[in-house]
């Protein structure tokens, strides 16, 4: 790495409330009357959200090199291409006790 990147205070402060208020709003979906698939839905994207600000901001990945960028990319492919592989064996499983 050729240097570092030093975030001002007033920067961090404003991911970190910006990160605060997208936490208010997965609250506030549950309060909210969404139908059932889509209220999981709508946290799961906006707690995507809020791990791409912390990957971008706070573990520097928005000024580190493309190299970084790119493995940290492929590990969050590597991580949905498991739990998919997961899911399809799950999906077509019969249950064992079919009275629960």
């Amino acid at each position: 790495m050729s240097g570092h990147h030093i975030s001002s205070a007033k920067f961090l402060w404003g991911v970190g409330i910006s990160l605060f208020v997208l936490t208010f709003l997965t609250v506030a979906v549950t309060w909210i009357q969404i139908p059932e698939p889509w209220n999981v839905v709508v946290a799961i994207s906006i707690a995507v959200v809020k791990a791409l600000i912390v990957a971008a901001f706070f573990m520097n990945l928005y000024w580190d090199t493309k190299f970084n960028v790119m493995l940290f990319i492929m590990s969050v492919v590597f991580f949905g291409l498991l739990i998919g592989i997961t899911l399809l064996d799950t999906m077509y499983r019969t249950d064992p006790i079919p009275s629960f």
